[in-house]
């Protein structure tokens, strides 16, 4: 039997599918759609192994559509219109029915890629599913990300991998015919990273492996066989997400020398260059922000020197960003204010901003009182004038407190001197 554990055990139902029950579940954003054969245009993002083809098959199957697929590898414009034509012909203008097309890493197609699909997506020639490991919105065109609704598919649980292997002891023709007790799991889905694929992958390997009908597994005899078959950077896999946290907390706290040896470890592996630079302009702000702003410019135009230059190159500037980084004094502040101002939005709900500050463009609202009593700050000596901002019912809330160091002490300083009792600083 030469398929793999994985592909012969791929669902063909919902019944059948594990997981993503957000999705898919008895209430699941996709559920009704499905049951109904109202599909929209669709990306499916989310790590690998998780499900996104097999989704993708089955929404096809279930809704009695035609099925195409792509791989964004290897298809070029050609493929790309080659397809439609044969949607186009096969109902797409005959039926509600259109074919779907499922194109499988789209983030790999170019700009002139993406630009082949948008008339046939808007036209309803074909309904669109794209699956990507990567945020679709840096590597989707906005032009095609607008006619697509964005579905997140998350990390199998534990208990969802071990399911998966559970199914293939008892339901796999091959496997089902030994005895497999699984005495211990943790290895299998700590070296499978999350990824249904590989823990199949791996579970087959370790079974065929063993010449005996009978096979306990533990954490031991998974390791023996398996320590020989890893690869030393898996970009899509566990050490992908290892790596990118050990490289980022490295510069959080301020190791240059442990934040390029992680960024070697990475361009060595092959990993997107961009997807580096996308992570030191998170870092930028998140971690460093208003004690030293100049940092998420020079990370902006990181992101945009090497998605100009790419590789060998890159490794250049990548590196000039990342030492420049964890040399960087660092404050949270300005990502604990909007996480704090979000948790107040959430608790609060939609308060009434203060008529003195609303925008009054029309008669009507002159004559309510919008905009009376509004100081216009470059008015008033030092370009201040205190008054309220916020609603009255979370006046005085202060959400904004400036880190301990050189710059944000100084904008400590100032707001202490405008705003005096109002907001603890």
């Amino acid at each position: 039997m030469n398929e793999p554990l994985a592909e012969r055990l791929r669902p063909k139902t919902l019944n059948d599918y594990i997981s993503q029950t957000h999705l898919v579940g008895k209430d699941g954003a996709l559920t009704k759609q499905i049951e109904q054969g109202l599909i929209p245009s669709i990306i499916f993002w989310g790590p690998p192994g998780i499900g996104k083809t097999t989704l993708a098959n089955i929404i096809a199957s279930e809704s009695g559509r035609p099925f195409y697929t792509l791989s964004a590898i290897s298809s070029g414009v050609k493929d790309v219109r080659e397809v439609i034509e044969k949607a186009k012909t096969s109902g797409g203008l005959f039926t509600t029915k259109n074919p779907i097309l499922f194109i499988d890493e789209i983030h790999r197609f170019s700009k002139s890629q993406q630009d082949s699909l948008l008339q046939a997506v808007e036209k309803g020639w074909v309904t669109l599913i794209g699956a990507t490991t990567e945020n679709p919105s840096f590597e989707v065109i906005p032009a095609l990300l607008s006619r697509c609704q964005v579905y997140i598919l998350n990390s199998f649980s534990k208990n969802d991998l071990e399911a998966l292997l559970k199914r293939a002891i008892e339901k796999d023709e091959s496997i089902s015919k030994k005895t497999i007790k699984l005495k211990e799991t943790e290895a299998l889905l700590r070296l499978s990273g999350g990824d249904a694929r590989k823990l199949l992958n791996i579970f087959e390997l370790i079974v065929n492996s063993e010449t005996s009908d009978k096979i306990i597994i533990t954490n031991e005899t998974v390791l023996q066989k398996v320590q020989n078959n890893t690869v030393r950077y898996d970009k899509t896999g566990e050490q992908h997400y290892d790596i990118i946290s050990a490289f980022i907390k490295s510069i959080r706290g301020s190791d240059p020398n442990a934040a390029v040896y992680w960024l070697a470890r990475m361009i060595e592996g092959g990993e997107d260059v961009k997807f580096i630079a996308r992570r030191l302009l998170i870092l930028a702000s998140e971690d460093i922000g208003n004690a030293n702003p100049t940092a998420l410019v020079i990370a902006n135009n990181t992101f945009q020197a090497v998605s100009t230059i790419g590789n060998p190159e890159s490794r250049i500037i990548l590196s000039q960003c990342a030492t420049y980084l964890a040399c960087s004094p660092k404050s949270n502040a300005s990502y604990q204010a909007i996480n704090q101002a979000l948790q107040l939005v959430k608790n609060t709900g939609d308060l009434s901003v203060p008529f003195p500050i609303r925008n009054a463009p029309t008669k009507l609202m002159k004559e309510l009182g919008y905009g009376d009593a509004y100081k216009y700050a470059h008015s008033y000596e030092n370009n201040f004038a205190e008054q309220e901002f916020l609603p009255d019912e979370i006046s005085n809330t202060t959400l904004y407190s400036p880190g301990n160091n050189t710059r944000e002490n100084a904008q400590r300083d100032f707001l202490k001197q405008r705003w005096k009792d109002k907001y603890k600083y």
